[in-house]
C-alpha cells in the first residue's frame, strides 16, 4: 500500500464517525454486499461517509492492507473497525448495531 493511500485512509477514519468503503456509491452500489451494508445503515439512519474503492486502485488495495481484511465492504465507526457485510447483517438482525452506534453516539433517524 503506498503512504499516501495509508494517510488517506487513517484520515478519513479519524474524520468521520462511520466510514463504509464499499464498491460504487450509496445510491448506486456496485455490488450485493456493497448494497446490503447501505441498506442497513440507511434504515437505520445512520449519517456515514462512505468511499467508492472502484476509483482508486491504492485506496481498493490498502483497505485490504489497513486492517488485514481481504474484503469489501468495510466499516469503521470512530475510528474502530466493525467488520463486512456478514458482520454488519449478523449485528443488524440482533439488534446489536443500533445498540452499538447508539453507545457510540451516533445519531440515528430510526
Amino acid at each position: 500500500m503506498t503512504e499516501a493511500a495509508q494517510q488517506q485512509i487513517k484520515k478519513t477514519v479519524s474524520e468521520n464517525d462511520v466510514v463504509l468503503y464499499m464498491k460504487g456509491t450509496p445510491t448506486f452500489p456496485q455490488c450485493g454486499f456493497s448494497s446490503t451494508v447501505v441498506q442497513i445503515l440507511d434504515y437505520l439512519g445512520a449519517d456515514y461517509h462512505s468511499v467508492n474503492v472502484l476509483e482508486d486502485q491504492d485506496i481498493r488495495q490498502g483497505i485490504k492492507e489497513f486492517n488485514n481484511w481481504p474484503t469489501i465492504p468495510q466499516v469503521f465507526v470512530k475510528g474502530e473497525f466493525i467488520g463486512g457485510c456478514d458482520i454488519l447483517r449478523e449485528m443488524f438482525e440482533t439488534g446489536e448495531l443500533k445498540s452499538f452506534l447508539t453507545e457510540k453516539k451516533v445519531g440515528l433517524t430510526a
